[in-house]
């Protein structure tokens, strides 16, 4: 007759449940159980132990508890199982106890006879109830379970080594964070997770590279070394002075959207702005329009014309008192004398339709050109002069679709110097010409800038061609990671080329999925996020360029996980973060934090009680970590595997002692050399100069 999966375990009863609740169960532990190791589990097991696991029986399984605290509390002496005893006096008795968070349910199944634990309880324990250690199959049991844990990124301490695997779909698809202060690992882990599914994913691919996509979005030069000499991956490094092997980093400017750009040359609400987004418009839309066509630039001109009539239509100009019907009829007298200087141009219907606008311009002209004479026109006069403009532009083969609003932030190319041109003529278009002047200047100011143009002004980079190099081609020929090094984007620059590179990757992927139906799952990884996705103020009109990225990544918290984009964020400072992008994320890794408001905000993120596992936060060892969310049955405190020196990202501690006393601690000679010349050089833009030289780092003489 087989035993009960309760009488197996009677040999490992530790204690009794004396008080329960939907959060909390605490337990008396008896006087024979263990006070420092358990002998009785399959092998020595320290115990008790805080954030341990221990077994209660409820039903036909096991409900699973790990350990919050334990107290000594003064109680009557408790008697001993199978013993009795007489004559003696209830003294006060330090009687140990438990409190146990409730995580989930073990159970064992009918064909293997393996166990199986599964997140949440059917039902709690009465008080009672008996307390069992863990065997070392039912510990595993619980570390290790869930499906499709491809990847294995650790052991647990807790839980004698047992792997700690992670399932990539949940792990990448539900967006991660990464928190923990400097030193404690985020870097090195944030490598490994990619560096170990690709592994993985290519040993169970038959042949070639994982269709993967990984892209780093890295502010601080770390990941190159990394990634950046490893056949294995086959990265594709970006950096703005690229060394051999590497590729220039190329955000060019006709990328940019309206917001972008506003925030950038902090246009004005109420002109500027408006300004801006027509002459996007009208240079997004002129881009492939030959100069030398006069048909072409007459049709362009007229679709200038009647959209203008129609803004001051909509407006309630120029008929009314707002703003200024003389300025209305001073645009009209310009229109009819450069129309009329372009009459001699053409010939049959375009010539004769030209004339008739001509003519009713003069019509609305002549009588107000007396002296005292009111400029206001009656709705009648202007629909007139619309049908007129409408009829000629058709003429010269316009269209209705040519003089809607067309999308000002579809990526087309351009360059500066036209953008410029077009803000000038919008300026007169719209009357504000005087308004502008400082937004003129601020655009100058950015087109001549040295350090930006290189990134900024490219005129050979195609839209389809960025995509395969930054995205990646079909099935990740070219390499499964894109390295975007930004350490050398200029400060003023850096949040906006950040926006337009996570934008630009969301836009893609959302068509992709409308033109395949299908996602092509892509994984954006964001180093020190607290500096690009930082909290902002909503109530601002203008919003300044860190606001504008922080918005970019909102939107693809929310909404990334439908079009296969998955999120990793790794910072320092989670407190700093914005609130609308942790709240997606549905995966925590979270190393060493120390500081009392990052603690804060943690406990707030995470749905389950787990005051007892955060506690250990401030005192993590570098490399170990605790896993919780959607990535993990039950939170887990990992030891993250291994990685190479040559694998891990530049993020060194100084060694300063090294370098004091000329030798580290192997012995081998250090030398730093202050060449600032060449520093000075390279900072002023005379001479190219290689940042990973010797004369910047460490010369190990052998």
């Amino acid at each position: 007759m087989s035993q009960s999966p309760f009488e197996q375990t009677g040999n490992l009863h530790v204690g009794t449940v004396d008080f329960v609740s939907p959060d909390e169960i605490k337990v008396a532990l008896d006087i024979e159980a263990p006070e420092s190791i358990a002998l009785n589990a399959g092998g020595p097991r320290p115990f008790p132990r805080v954030n341990g696991y221990l077994l209660i029986s409820v039903d036909e399984a096991f409900l699973v508890g790990q350990v919050e605290w334990l107290t000594i509390e003064r109680s009557a002496f408790p008697k001993r199982r199978g013993m009795q005893d007489f004559g003696l006096v209830d003294l006060p008795y330090p009687l140990r106890k438990v409190s146990l968070n409730p995580l989930g349910t073990l159970r064992r199944q009918a064909v293997d006879g393996q166990f199986v634990f599964q997140r949440g309880a059917d039902a709690l324990p009465s008080v009672g109830a008996a307390v069992a250690l863990p065997t070392e199959n039912q510990l595993r049991s619980i570390v290790e379970s869930g499906q499709r844990r491809h990847v294995k990124i650790g052991t647990s301490p807790l839980a004698s080594d047992a792997a700690v695997r992670v399932d990539p779909n949940r792990l990448f698809g539900r967006h991660l964070a990464v928190l923990g202060n400097t030193g404690s690992g985020k870097s090195c882990s944030v490598a490994g997770l990619i560096r170990w599914s690709l592994e993985q994913a290519r040993q169970a691919r038959s042949a070639g590279l994982p269709n993967a996509r990984f892209i780093i979005l890295d502010p601080n030069g770390e990941y190159s070394r990394a990634f950046g000499d490893d056949a294995s991956v086959t990265a594709r490094i970006f950096k703005v002075k690229p060394s051999d092997g590497e590729i220039p980093l190329r955000v060019p400017l006709w990328f940019w959207n309206s917001a972008e750009w506003c925030s950038l040359t902090q246009a004005t609400v109420r002109t500027q702005r408006p300004t801006l987004m027509y002459a996007l418009r009208s240079v997004r839309d002129g881009h492939d329009v030959p100069a030398q066509d006069t048909s072409h630039d007459m049709r362009r001109f007229l679709r200038t014309l009647v959209t203008t009539i129609r803004i001051e239509e909509n407006a309630g100009s120029p008929w009314g008192n707002f703003p200024k019907p003389k300025s209305f009829f001073e645009k009209l007298e310009k229109w009819k004398g450069g129309l009329e200087s372009d009459l001699g141009s053409f010939t049959g219907d375009q010539e004769n339709r030209l004339r008739v606008l001509v003519d009713t311009l003069e019509a609305l002209c002549a009588p107000r050109r007396q002296q005292y004479v009111h400029h206001d026109f009656t709705k009648q006069e202007v629909q007139r002069l619309l049908a007129a403009a409408s009829e000629t532009h058709s003429a010269f083969g316009g269209t209705e679709s040519d003089v809607l609003p067309s999308d000002v932030d579809a990526p087309r190319p351009f360059t500066g110097k036209s953008l410029l041109r077009s803000v000038e003529a919008a300026g007169e278009i719209l009357n504000v010409s005087e308004h502008i002047e400082t937004l003129l200047v601020r655009i100058r100011g950015l087109l001549t800038d040295g350090r930006m143009m290189p990134i900024m002004e490219d005129t050979e980079t195609t839209l389809d061609g960025w995509l395969r190099d930054y995205i990646g081609t079909d099935d990740a020929r070219d390499g499964c990671v894109s390295v975007i090094d930004l350490s050398l984007v200029p400060t003023e620059v850096v949040h906006i080329v950040t926006a337009v590179i996570a934008r630009m990757v969301f836009e893609a992927l959302q068509r992709y999925v409308k033109l395949n139906g299908v996602a092509l799952p892509t994984v954006l990884v964001m180093e020190e996020a607290h500096t690009f996705i930082k909290r902002y103020r909503n109530d601002v009109e203008d919003q300044d360029a860190a606001a504008v990225c922080c918005q970019v990544f909102e939107r693809i918290a929310r909404e990334g996980r439908k079009f296969g984009l998955g999120l990793v964020l790794s910072s320092q400072r989670p407190s700093e973060l914005s609130a609308a992008v942790l709240s997606q994320c549905n995966t925590f890794l979270l190393h060493r934090i120390s500081n009392d408001r990052d603690q804060e905000l943690v406990h707030s993120l995470l749905p389950d009680s787990l005051r007892g596992l955060l506690r250990e936060l401030p005192s993590l060892p570098s490399q170990s970590a605790i896993l919780l969310g959607w990535a993990s049955e039950l939170p887990v405190l990992v030891k993250m595997n291994d990685l190479p020196k040559s694998h891990q990202p530049r993020s060194d501690d100084p060694d300063f002692w090294g370098v004091w006393t000329g030798s580290d601690e192997e012995g081998k000679p250090v030398s730093r050399k202050a060449n600032w010349t060449l520093l000075a050089q390279d900072w002023q833009g005379q001479t190219a100069y290689d940042g990973d030289s010797d004369d910047e780092h460490d010369v190990h003489h052998k």
